[in-house]
């Protein structure tokens, strides 16, 4: 458990960093993350590096005691590259330039651009890559920011005909695998195919998906080809990547393959206003963030690192890019911080050392204000590095008894075919997550292709395209499973399957789709559970099925049904329907389930059960009353935290 921070030596006069060093050091922390976006510094002009004021900066941090996870700095390509060689901007979905004056102004497809951030890479790596001071890297930073993953431009076009060919290897099997015989859409050869952009009305969503996996898959490649230079140069060191919240435009499960640990950047009070939380939950949670936000991704990292993660930007304050931008309830940033550690973060960091006075981020708070006095943000992480000093280690996090899983895939395919205004697998996904929170278990986010052993509890929120390797691992399992609407419902190419949806799941849960309908906010459907009315939200299926329905449809038709420990849902739940449906599981699979007070969450670390309290209201620690605790007491205040000894004396 340490704590780091964003430090940028580029943005202040050099004579404040050794005094800037001292006091990160004394203020508790161990790590210093520089340099993703310092090119136009580092090479000020074709070919002309200045390493003079890195090398000073890494010595000054270094002699602080402080390790650096230094980044390669692809995120911003300066200007005079740009200039000579402006095929390496993307191009939007109108077809536009992204270009120069902001950040992320480069194409994953661009051959020249990889070619200059591969020489860039080599140089820094080079560099620093055996320095004693750098104990970490960090490729680029925030992968698809600003929407950037999707290019349109040339080189995506032509490295997306050659992804095609790699995969169908002749044109007659893409214009099955795309049924391109509607709209008399076929091809004669790869070369006719262009990106599914500027087209007059909707395009073929099997095309679509493939530009989807296309996209993905350069991602990976561009990650790839950074961290395979800075193991050779840097050997012994970690390589991570700065994932994002609520992001799905890449597998982020295929790059941490090529990462040492995950990290990611938690923005609570961003997410919770710029997604599509409800207004009472955006006043009843304004200061401290949904109670869900950071645990959700903090699984899932924990998922793409296979177990190891980080938090590389911990929100200290107020931030800038948010619809609205409150400050953080007192004691939250410390909170947040703490939550992190109970999920089994090994460092987190906060963004930004000191806040900037000038540029696109000078109303983002840091630990430091402007005139460097310290803020509510540094004054919480001081006080989180003594805490963990008198604490000591934790146990690593060991497997929960719940497994997500977690699909890429299925969020493209919904988001290419909603068939609901709102339908969003990763809303329905963080719901099911949050359901699951609300009884008090601890959950393992994974992908589809896990091995799903020893878990006694897996909900899969929808897996559209439902492959056989995960069946035989569900089957495998001996798992409780529920699977959610719209599972099975499309081929690896995005059909209809021919025995109608949910396709494979059918030979072991017998139960078929015959009709689906959207439905507008409040026309329902009712869903009839044992005399309770409760509410259905956008979608309705129709089954066709001799099992017994354990909730039906006000017309009598099957809301949710079982076949041995499997269940299916019809429809997506409303809050009331999915804790009764989620509690029906768990309780099925022998999982304790509690009953939190609102509000209120818990993570189990080893031998230490922690419970932290989101709401607006002070809460009562959920803990026996001969609790023995290592921080906090039976009060939980709002944002407030308590940790206790499970099954001490």
């Amino acid at each position: 458990m340490k704590l780091g921070v964003c430090y940028y030596p580029e943005h202040w006069p050099e004579d404040l960093w050794a005094d800037d060093a001292r006091r990160m050091a004394e203020l508790g922390i161990s790590w210093v993350r520089i340099g993703e976006f310092a090119w136009s510094r580092i090479e000020p002009e074709p070919g002309r590096f200045d390493w003079a004021w890195l090398d000073r900066a890494v010595e000054t941090l270094a002699a602080a005691g402080l390790r650096i996870v230094m980044c390669t700095p692809t995120a911003t390509p300066p200007k005079w590259l740009v200039d000579a060689k402006p095929e390496i901007l993307a191009l939007d979905a109108q077809g536009r330039p992204r270009g120069f004056g902001s950040r992320r102004h480069y194409c994953f497809s661009s051959q020249t651009y990889l070619a200059e951030c591969v020489r860039i890479t080599e140089a820094v790596g080079a560099r620093y890559g055996r320095h004693p001071g750098v104990g970490a890297w960090q490729t680029d930073n925030e992968f698809g920011c600003h929407d950037t993953t999707i290019s349109y431009s040339a080189a995506a076009a032509q490295g997306f005909r050659d992804w095609l060919a790699g995969r169908y290897q002749s044109v007659d099997a893409l214009n099955r695998a795309w049924g391109t015989v509607f709209w008399s859409q076929e091809y004669g050869d790869f070369s006719e195919v262009d990106p599914p952009n500027l087209t007059v009305t909707e395009a073929n969503p099997s095309h679509r998906l493939d530009y989807n996996r296309f996209a993905s898959s350069e991602v990976v490649r561009f990650n790839r080809a950074q961290s395979e230079i800075l193991r050779r140069l840097s050997p012994g060191r970690d390589i991570t990547h700065n994932f994002m919240g609520f992001y799905t435009e890449f597998d982020h499960f295929a790059v941490g393959r090529d990462l040492d640990f995950a990290s990611w950047d938690s923005y609570p009070l961003g997410f919770l206003e710029q997604f599509w939380f409800s207004e009472e939950e955006k006043l009843g949670y304004l200061r401290q963030g949904h109670p869900d936000i950071s645990a959700f991704h903090h699984d899932l990292y924990r998922g793409v690192g296979r177990g190891r993660w980080w938090v590389m930007e911990q929100q200290p304050g107020p931030v800038n890019w948010a619809r609205y931008n409150p400050a953080p309830l007192p004691g939250m940033v410390r909170s947040w911080t703490w939550e992190a550690f109970a999920h089994g973060a090994e460092v987190v960091s906060y963004f930004r050392w000191r806040q900037a006075p000038f540029a696109q981020e000078q109303m983002h708070a840091g630990l430091n204000r402007p005139d460097n006095v310290l803020d509510q943000g540094g004054a919480e992480a001081a006080e989180v590095a003594g805490e963990v000093a008198g604490l000591g280690g934790l146990a690593p996090c060991g497997p929960a008894a719940v497994a997500l899983l977690f699909s890429y895939e299925a969020d493209w395919q919904f988001a290419i075919q909603p068939h609901a205004q709102g339908f969003r697998w990763l809303r329905l996904a963080f719901e099911m997550y949050s359901a699951l929170r609300r009884l008090g278990l601890d959950v393992d986010i994974l992908p589809p292709d896990a091995d799903l052993s020893g878990y006694a509890l897996v909900i899969a929120p929808s897996l559209p395209m439902l492959s056989e390797a995960t069946l035989a691992a569900l089957e495998a399992s001996g798992a409780v499973v529920l699977f959610g609407p719209r599972t099975g419902s499309r081929t690896p190419e995005g059909h209809i399957p021919a025995n109608l949806p949910p396709g494979p799941l059918q030979a072991r849960l017998p139960v078929r789709v015959t009709r689906v309908e959207s439905l507008r906010p409040g026309a329902g459907p009712v869903v009839e559970h044992y005399g309770r009315s409760f509410a259905g939200r956008l979608w309705r299926e129709v089954l066709e099925s001799d099992l017994a329905p354990l909730a039906t449809f006000s017309d009598g038709g099957t809301a949710w049904t079982a076949h041995s420990s499997w269940h299916y849902l019809a429809t997506w739940p409303e809050a009331a329907l999915l804790d009764l449906v989620i509690a029906r599981v768990a309780l099925e699979a022998d999982l304790p389930v509690l009953a939190l007070e609102e509000g209120v969450r818990l993570r189990r670390r080893g031998d230490l059960l922690f419970a932290f309290n989101f709401a607006p209201e002070g809460r009562r620690t959920p803990a026996p009353a001969d609790a023995r605790y290592v921080l906090g007491g039976p009060e939980l205040p709002p944002a407030g935290l308590a940790a206790w000894k499970i099954g001490a004396p």
